[in-house]
């Protein structure tokens, strides 16, 4: 059976080498360094807010971890965070800015100075759904990003992830703190298919890829869970484990489409874009498996995570465990 288990620091192949990962700072950036710290890997976490990362410094040992200002679209900032590295990550993402520049130009700019400096692996993070003929700004760009980064390094390896869940996220989390607050909520897209894939299982795969460049380069890998649940699906197994009774009202697309664009609402225009036609792994495209890592479910997590959203909270969750045994 596969295993997402990592290889001790002594087995792996990226003990003592040196990971520059661009957007190391964010969410997905913690799961990724945590998982190349466990291997041994000397880490520079390269970010326009390096200050984020401190919390990871007590799972390094000295000298294993180093934090460095970058701004990547600023060839001497990506010269500069590449000097000396064996492998390279490229994690940054966002959906305002200058996209184009940020997530479609920025990756051809790594891959190549990476490539003049005969780096081993590089790994660009992308997303299912990336598009050159999408509408929104964030798909064109992501799959500008693609093509940049393999014509310029035409090994590297690159992920596209679904909507990536952990326990402090904010998708299942956004949707948890309304669904405590509400009775009623309305549910947008509530029949787009989404295949929800774990951080943890995320980060495996960017340091396989790394650890067997002669196995993943060159490939593309759509990563993406165990199943695929609707987004009504989602809210009503959100609200199980949190043991509310809600109701959800699915909503019209142009009810949806209205409420994304107005301001300061929790969905974009180009999230829900992106949301209606779902997110999932296409049926002929590489996935985990092929990386020998067995996806996580989401319900494997989301009864513990739901316990702070529960009424009372744990204590609340012990009551109702003591009601069904009759104490």
């Amino acid at each position: 059976m596969p295993s997402s288990s990592p290889s001790s620091p002594v087995s792996s192949p990226l003990a003592g080498k040196l990971v520059t990962v661009f957007g190391g700072t964010g969410y997905i950036g913690n799961y990724v360094a945590q998982a190349l710290l466990s291997r041994g890997a000397r880490l520079r976490l390269a970010s326009r807010a390096p200050a984020k990362a401190q919390s990871l410094k007590p799972l390094a040992n000295l000298g294993q971890l180093q934090l460095m200002p970058c701004d990547v679209i600023n060839e001497a900032h990506v010269a500069a965070a590449l000097e000396g590295a064996h492998h390279v990550v490229n994690l940054v993402g966002a959906f305002t800015g200058d996209l184009e520049k940020l997530t479609g130009e920025a990756p051809g700019t790594i891959a190549r100075l990476a490539a003049e400096r005969h780096i081993t692996a590089l790994v660009q993070i992308s997303a299912i759904g990336a598009d050159p003929a999408s509408p929104t700004a964030y798909a064109r760009g992501k799959a500008m990003g693609e093509a940049n980064a393999r014509a310029a390094f035409p090994a590297a390896t690159i992920l596209r992830p679904s909507i990536v869940f952990g326990k402090d996220d904010q998708f299942i989390n956004l949707f948890a703190g309304m669904i405590e607050l509400f009775p009623v909520l309305p549910v947008f897209g509530p029949e787009a298919k989404l295949q929800l894939v774990h951080a943890e299982d995320v980060a495996e795969a960017v340091a396989r890829a790394l650890e067997h460049p002669e196995l993943h380069g060159g490939k593309t890998y759509e990563l993406g869970g165990p199943e695929q649940l609707t987004m009504m699906e989602i809210h009503r197994r959100i609200a199980a484990a949190q043991g509310r009774s809600r109701s959800f009202l699915a909503m019209p697309d142009g009810v949806s489409a209205t409420f994304a664009a107005l301001p300061l609402t929790p969905m974009s225009r180009d999230q829900w874009t992106l949301l209606k036609p779902g997110s999932t792994v296409a049926p002929d495209a590489l996935g985990l498996a092929d990386m020998g890592i067995e996806a996580k479910p989401l319900g494997l997590f989301l009864d513990k995570w739901m316990l702070r959203y529960r009424k009372h909270g744990r204590f609340g969750a012990a009551n109702e465990r003591a009601k069904r045994h009759g104490s």
